[in-house]
């Protein structure tokens, strides 16, 4: 289906969330009709801080907003559809176009297959009927699930439209650039040849595959990674709890804008404890590149100063490699917490590949590592 079907199904003024490269058609062509004019389209930090937006919007308007997501985000949009948007709460309606990562039956990476399974049984917990888009759903279909659905709507509840793999297509391009030159993968390269046997977290998406990959091509012990494949913007807290309860060990966190800005309040927690053996390093691009290349608003955000205020010892940021080495130096040599914005270029390998080893396996590794 043509993404500009649905977008005429759905007949909204205006979209709010996170991106998914399941919905690559739908967050392309809305960047190209209305890029981030916040009155008509706004990149949320999470799939939480997007419903309340679009509360707020229907609040003001009385019309009905559109919020899409993966659909592993519907575990940040428990909170406030439980207890905001439910109808005996405040019965605030809106529209969920979600992707449905690890749908049974068909292969997806193992983050997403208990998340998958679970998709449509969560929406039934939360009491919003949700309708499926396949690669051969029709415009009639889709209008039809529609009518059964304004009634409810107009009650003030939620509804959820699902869409399945290479369900929606859309002709036109758009290409996602930044003007920084560093790129993320020799920006890992650098963090491994200065964190040496220290310990890593890294952050979810291609940041992970880069630094497995780059470790099977020196030889290097996997053991030393801990790959958060899931759960993004938990790396830097997953961090903090191994640095509080291995101190004799310096430990890493590789993370990324868009993980750390959606749940930034995480760097608030490190900042006031201030484990002096935890360097986090956010890599920021401006983008949600993983799924696609979406902006953040990092490109308007002052990561280093928010560090500062959230009591960082030491915060800095990196536009090239001299300087980037220089941060690390003085991280490795040092004894506080820093945080290092390292900024980067959009872009990654063709043949990138993912780990081979599993999450189990990579999990015991780790934890055997640490021990050792």
């Amino acid at each position: 289906m043509q993404v500009e079907t649905l977008l005429k199904v759905l007949n909204a003024d205006f979209y709010t969330g996170v991106p998914d490269s399941q919905l690559k058609a739908l967050c392309s062509c809305l960047i190209e009709r209305y890029g981030t004019d916040p009155r008509r389209h706004i990149i949320a930090a999470n799939e939480g801080n997007a419903a309340a937006i679009a509360a707020g919007y229907h609040l003001a308007t009385g019309k009905i907003p559109v919020v899409y997501m993966q659909n592993s985000g519907e575990g940040n949009l428990v909170n406030p559809a439980a207890s905001l948007l439910h109808k005996k709460v405040y019965g605030i309606p809106m529209i969920f176009v979600i992707g449905w990562r690890g749908e049974p039956g068909v292969h997806d990476e193992p983050q997403h297959v208990w998340q998958g399974e679970i998709t449509r049984s969560l929406l039934n917990e939360l009491e919003i009927p949700s309708f499926v888009i396949g690669t051969d759903t029709t415009e009639a279909a889709l209008c039809a699930a529609m009518e059964e659905f304004r009634p409810l709507l107009d009650e003030g509840r939620d509804v959820a439209f699902v869409v399945r793999k290479g369900a929606l297509t859309w002709d036109g391009k758009v290409v996602y650039r930044n003007d920084w030159k560093m790129l993320r993968e020799e920006i890992i390269r650098h963090i491994t040849a200065f964190s040496g046997d220290d310990p890593i977290v890294s952050t979810t998406g291609k940041a992970s595959r880069e630094l497995f990959e780059l470790r099977t091509a020196t030889g290097q012990d996997h053991g030393r990674d801990f790959l958060t494949v899931g759960s993004m913007g938990h790396s830097s807290s997953i961090a903090l709890g191994v640095a509080l309860n291995r101190p004799e060990r310096r430990v890493w966190c590789i993370d990324g804008d868009g993980a750390a800005l959606m749940h930034l309040g995480a760097m608030a927690v490190i900042g006031a404890i201030r484990p002096d053996n935890l360097i986090h390093v956010v890599i920021n691009n401006e983008a949600h590149e993983t799924v696609g290349g979406m902006p953040t608003v990092a490109g308007k955000t002052d990561l280093v100063a928010a560090a500062k205020a959230f009591g960082y010892p030491k915060s800095v940021r990196v536009q090239t490699f001299a300087e980037l080495d220089a941060a690390l130096n003085a991280a490795r040599a040092g004894h506080e917490l820093t945080m290092i914005e390292a900024m980067a270029a959009i872009g990654a390998r063709s043949d990138l590949g993912r780990p081979t080893t599993t999450a189990a396996e990579n999990k015991a590794a780790f934890m055997a590592y640490l021990q050792g």
